[in-house]
């Protein structure tokens, strides 16, 4: 634009002169075109001059943007720097949490004799709460980046008998690439929909029967886990789990004495968005472990005590699927939500029989079992929410090595005899923000053969501290 100007100018001037030039006597004719002449010359220069200096001016700016724009690297890069070092004392302190979480139960059945009738008992840790108040299982969090590659978490349960447990610690990795994650430590394994979530974060008070009968209510273990995220619209992950089969449906419990896994778990899971309102979720898993000597009490056809192991293989396969709905993907007035989850397990090895007074006995063993359950949890208004839960085991089809040969009878094997539990669960329950929740659960669980329990629970959780988002 500038040189336009000047030349315009240059030829402005020029045009007036050759109007004076026109104008004056012929003597002076020849005098006044050398001076136009010298003019033209003159412009010339200037303007050969003035485009010079534009040109200088072009580059210099270029030059500074190309300056301006390393600078931004580089400040980029010494930010990136500082985030990963402490700026402040207090730099490193983890984010920390903690959950209380209480009960105040009524059951019609002692929960301290529960068990799930034709299904291998899981050390206890399947019974529903505690009778009156219980302060339930409480939990303690902290968690912090490492550095820009790794991040740290450990959570801490603890229990209404004052114990505690180390119900998860691992490190996860922040910059694998191509969609890469890996963790390494304890953790919850991916095996179904609800076996990663924290109690805290339930919809009901206690877990599924299925959950109870196939990972003894939830499977923590001690290995690695290797996921990938896919780069599709559609989410879509691919996973392994390898652990230690420390726990249920492995064992015995901590783990066998062995170099490397004793349980495998490949998984994926898909899912995506219905309109604006709606989105879903979709899992597969197999989980394979081989317990060694898994433990169980049980009372033989004399009503002495007697602990039954197992030793073989088991293979489970869960199919999960989750659906949430909200108006315009605001949750806030209204919200909906129906899950459920299919458990099918087979097991084959041997089952040794041990008594105090005679020496133990051992057979093949062979079960096929299955369960499920499905469930629906509304919210109708702010802060308030209602739910219904249905759970069925089946127990489909167990075969006993030393019943068939006839060394023991049914009656040497009560956990064992053919059941298909069922319980039917309702619940409300009002949070008056995201930090607080009250629910009151009511239940009839059918879960020991030829009784009924039924069951009122009153719960509270609250949580104090900076805790990190729940998954989908």
């Amino acid at each position: 634009m500038l040189k336009r100007t000047i030349v315009a100018l240059g030829v402005t001037a020029a045009f007036g002169f050759c109007q004076a030039a026109s104008a004056a006597p012929g003597d002076d004719l020849n005098e006044l075109r050398e001076q136009i002449q010298q003019l033209k010359k003159q412009y010339e220069q200037r303007i050969q001059a003035l485009e010079k200096r534009l040109d200088q001016a072009e580059k210099s700016a270029a030059d500074a943007a190309t300056q301006a724009g390393a600078a931004q690297v580089t400040a980029q890069q010494a930010a990136a720097q500082a985030s990963s070092r402490p700026s402040a004392p207090n730099a490193f302190n983890p984010a920390i949490s903690l959950i209380l979480n209480g009960t105040y139960g009524n059951l019609s059945q002692d929960p301290n004799t529960y068990q799930l009738n034709g299904f291998v008992p899981t050390l206890g840790e399947v019974a529903p709460p505690e009778r009156g108040l219980s302060l339930g299982e409480s939990e303690l969090a902290l968690a912090a980046n490492v550095d820009q590659n790794f991040r740290g978490t450990g959570i801490f349960s603890i229990a209404p008998d004052n114990t505690i447990a180390v119900e998860e610690a691992y490190l996860n990795t922040l910059s694998l690439p191509q969609g890469f994650t890996l963790k390494a430590g304890r953790f919850f394994s991916a095996i179904g929909y609800l076996n990663e979530v924290h109690a805290h974060a339930w919809d009901f008070t206690d877990a599924p029967l299925a959950n109870k009968a196939f990972l003894g209510n939830q499977m923590a273990d001690d290995g690695v886990q290797l996921r990938w995220v896919a780069p599709t619209e559609t989410y879509w992950d691919l996973g392994v789990d390898l652990g230690r089969g420390r726990e249920f449906p492995g064992g015995p419990q901590g783990g066998r004495n062995k170099n490397g896994f004793g349980a495998a778990n490949l998984f994926t899971h898909v899912g995506g968005d219905i309109g604006t309102g709606a989105s879903w979720q979709t899992g597969l898993a197999y989980l394979s472990t081989s317990p060694q000597e898994r433990s169980y009490d049980d009372a033989n056809s004399t009503g002495a005590a007697v602990t039954d192991s197992f030793t073989g293989r088991s293979r489970l396969w869960a199919l999960s699927g989750v659906l949430k709905w909200a108006p315009n993907g605001n949750p806030f007035n209204h919200n909906f939500k129906l899950q459920g989850e299919y458990f099918q397990r087979t097991e084959d090895g041997t089952l040794t029989h041990n008594t105090s007074s005679a020496s133990p006995l051992a057979g093949g063993l062979h079960t096929h079992q299955s369960g499920w359950y499905a469930q629906t949890v509304y919210q109708f208004m702010p802060m308030w929410r209602i739910g219904y839960r249905y759970d069925r085991l089946d127990a489909g089809t167990t075969s006993i090595g030393l019943l068939d040969s006839g060394a023991l009878s049914a009656a040497d094997f009560p956990i064992l005899e053919r059941y298909n539990p069922t319980r039917n669960t309702i619940m409300t329950d009002w949070s008056p923000s995201e930090f607080s929740r009250i629910r009151l659960q009511l239940a009839e669980d059918k879960s020991r053969m030829g009784l009924t329990d039924h069951q009122v629970f009153l719960q509270y959780i609250m949580s104090l501290g900076a805790h990190g988002a729940h998954t989908f």
